[in-house]
């Protein structure tokens, strides 16, 4: 069976309607999307699904969703703010959406086989398509066992300032045991700080695994999110920004006991614009890979 590539593009659009500036960061003017899925077709993927928001959604299709199209099944997932469990409201002036496990809930409908979430925006490199996918290709789609691309800390980070990373903890046989978001991270020496929710400043190690948002799942976890969402919701629903989101998710649900899942360790780097100065070094690396052979110019011909 082959796996579907779940893109996160909601966040794509500006508050007003619209897609934002897409940035172009390959030599032929390729965005970081292209990619995405350019290596996810070559590592076998079978059919790509955007969540997007319905505001920009004909844009969308004409600007992105058309390009690809031709080359494999392309669906669209919606999501929406008020697309909540009955007996909840949105908050009075709230706009922000509910975050990325919101996000993957939005493809319930839509995706029926294992599946590997990738955010819009980031560069994760032809390795991790090739292990999520080959993964996924392979696991029983009626159990609850799934993964993710690891990445070293030290791939990830920004030489511009500190970062956010969710650090992965795992045992003998590499699977998880605990996510834990960290905060302010910078390489310090042969090591990192970064500091907890708390405000509490460690030492993390520069080999440390870190999820950067590629997980593969099987479909159950549609049916556990939705059942989060409700804890999260009577928690933390009438919190103007609050965020139901996928590393916490998956968090929560392997320390319930209602899934594993495999970290599978890839010595790739991670690209992505945190800071503005991030852009030129995104380019930088990009040229270097396709000066390596690693990618064609232009990507699509």
């Amino acid at each position: 069976m082959k796996p579907t590539l779940l893109i996160l593009a909601a966040g794509m659009g500006s508050r007003y309607g619209g897609l934002k500036q897409i940035d172009s960061m390959g030599p032929s003017g390729e965005v970081i999307m292209d990619y995405s899925i350019f290596d996810a077709i070559r590592a076998n993927f079978g059919k790509i699904v955007f969540v997007i928001r319905h505001d920009f959604e004909e844009e969308f299709r004409v600007k992105v969703g058309n390009k690809y199209a031709h080359m494999l099944p392309v669906e669209y997932a919606f999501q929406d703010l008020n697309d909540i469990p009955a007996g909840f409201k949105v908050p009075p002036g709230r706009e922000k959406p509910w975050g990325t496990s919101h996000a993957i809930l939005s493809a319930r409908n839509v995706i029926k086989e294992p599946f590997a979430m990738v955010n819009a925006d980031d560069f994760y490199g032809a390795e991790s398509y090739e292990i999520v996918g080959d993964y996924l290709s392979k696991v029983d789609p009626a159990t609850n066992e799934w993964c993710m691309s690891g990445y070293k800390l030290c791939n990830v980070l920004s030489e511009y300032g500190g970062v956010t990373r969710a650090i992965c903890r795992t045992d003998e046989n590499d699977y998880l045991t605990r996510i834990e978001e960290m905060f302010k991270i910078v390489k310090d020496g042969d090591h990192c700080k970064g500091c907890n929710k708390a405000e509490e400043w460690r030492e993390i190690g520069l080999q440390d695994l870190t999820s950067m948002n590629f997980f593969g799942f099987t479909p159950g976890i549609f049916k556990l999110l939705e059942e989060g969402f409700v804890t999260f919701l009577e928690k933390e629903g009438t919190a103007m920004k609050s965020e139901y989101l996928i590393p916490t998710s998956v968090n929560d649900l392997i320390g319930a006991g209602k899934g594993h899942l495999k970290c599978l360790a890839t010595n790739g780097k991670w690209f992505g614009v945190t800071y503005p100065e991030d852009k030129p070094i995104v380019q930088k690396n990009i040229q270097a890979l396709v000066d390596a052979g690693k990618y064609p110019t232009p990507l699509f011909k």
